[in-house]
Parts: C-alpha cells; structure tokens; sequence
C-alpha cells in the first residue's frame, strides 16, 4: 500500500495538467508545444513563462559563490523499485531507499528520472545525461539532486534499469533492487541554488543541488534510453541575479563550513561516502 501511495503521489507531482471533466494539456519539449512554449499551453502552466526561477540554468563556476556549503548528507539504502516510462522519461519510483538532507532538514528519496542530454550546464557544457534524484518533506518541500552522466564504461548500478526500460507510455517494470548511494560521483563537489521542477507547471521554490562531477555510462545504455527519449531536455533559463553556491574543497575534505544564508542549500554533516562508477 505505501509504494501505491508513493507511486501515486509522484505521478500526480509531475503528470501533466488534467481539468476536470477534460482532457490533459498535451506538452512536448520541441515544436509547436515544446518547452518554450509551456507557459502559453494552459493557464496551469503559466509560472513556466513567468517564473523568475526557473530550472535550468548554466552554471558559470567563476561566478560561484564559495563558502557555506557543507557536503550533503546522504542515507540512501537498497531498496525495491519500479521502472515507468511516463510518455516524457524513465523514471524509477522508489518507495524505501532512503534520504537526504537540505539545510538541516530530512527529505525522503521517492524517485529519480533521466534527461538527454542534461537539461543543466556547466560553464556552457552539457552533458551527455542526467539523473535527477527527487526528494520530498512534508506535501509541499521538494529537494532535486542532479548527477550528470557521460559516456564510458557500463554503469553497473544503473544496469538493471537500462536493460529493463518499459517500451512504451504507462508500462512498467519491477526492479527488485537498488542503493542509490550507489550513483553518487566520489567527488561530493556540488553547487546549489533554488529553481523550479523542469516540467510542466513548472513549480517553483525547489531546493536544486548539482553534483559537478559526472558518472558514467555505456554507449549502449545511452542508446537504449534514446531509443525511447531522443531528447528530453528543457531549454536553460535566465538566473535573475539567483544566488548560485559551490562546496568548497576544503569543506569537502574537512565537513564543516560556515552557514548558508536563507534561500540557499546547506546542509549539516558529512556525506557518505558513495560508490564509484
């Protein structure tokens, strides 16, 4: 009953609008309602073009402020999943697998999605993918955790997913297990800042953290989420002035920084130490 819960509220957070008594607002991320076109598709999703934070954004790492991040504070554990190809992504509900925690707060892994290539940049780069790790407290606070993906070498972790992607909308597969601790980057380096969910209605108010070093998957796991999702990624959006904060190294070796200001992620103890691929 809780995974039908879980499974449910996530589908509900990013389905598309629904009216009473009619049918979905229908959203693409290319054409005549692809993502630059969001805001003007339904009322629902105006916040899209007039949201002043809005995700995602290129990351100029010069202009980074430094210092008042601590490493993020990763409890993820193994767990049951589901896989679910939603008509947009592959996404993997997960329904006991952990949490995180964002400025002191606690919020519970309850899913993670793929965008090719990656909807955030970096100094300009995307890359190849992303998974975005989303994370819940309470019925209203949402933490995204943002791990790019490049080619390489197969993802071990990520193989049960790759090999299992449901072939078409509303198909499902079981995954019998997976640590998310296991896609983290050794690397705990991140930069924070608050933006919005990168879907239609576009919701603001998300607490974003972007990993900075990418982990890594097969040509042919790329290719498989491809075949399905040749691209999914929505356009970057203006920073407005937004606050952007990168952990410093050596608040990644020593664990302790000073505060964050409000407004941005800081959270309060040392990660665990994740997996490396």
């Amino acid at each position: 009953m809780k995974a039908k819960f879980l499974s449910a509220w996530v589908a509900m957070l990013f389905a598309s609008c629904v009216h009473a008594g009619g049918p979905e607002t229908v959203w693409e991320y290319e054409g005549e309602k692809g993502s630059r076109a969001w805001g003007k598709l339904d009322s629902a999703f105006s916040t899209c073009s007039v949201g002043k934070r809005q995700s995602p954004i290129n990351i100029e790492e010069r202009e980074a402020e430094r210092g008042g991040l601590k490493p993020i504070p990763f409890s993820y554990k193994a767990g049951p999943g589901e896989i679910l190809n939603n008509g947009h992504t592959i996404q993997v509900n997960l329904a006991n697998s952990g949490s995180a925690r964002f400025e002191g707060l606690e919020y519970r892994l309850v899913q993670f999605h793929f965008h090719t290539p990656s909807e955030e940049k970096i100094n300009g780069m995307a890359s190849h993918m992303v998974a975005h790790l989303v994370h819940r407290a309470g019925d209203t606070k949402l933490g995204v955790v943002a791990i790019l993906i490049k080619l390489g070498k197969e993802n071990v972790a990520l193989k049960p997913v790759f090999d299992n992607l449901p072939a078409s909308e509303g198909k499902t597969a079981p995954l019998a297990s997976l640590n998310p601790a296991d896609l983290l980057p050794a690397d705990p380096t991140y930069f924070a800042y608050i933006g919005s969910l990168t879907t239609p209605p576009c919701t603001e108010d998300v607490k974003w953290h972007v990993m900075k070093t990418p982990i890594e998957i097969s040509y042919a796991q790329l290719a498989a989420f491809k075949k399905l999702y040749k691209m999914n990624a929505r356009h970057t959006q203006a920073t407005n002035g937004r606050r952007v904060q990168v952990l410093t190294p050596d608040a990644a070796a020593s664990g302790s920084a000073a505060p964050a200001a409000s407004g941005a992620a800081a959270p309060s103890a040392p990660a665990t130490k994740p997996s490396r691929h």
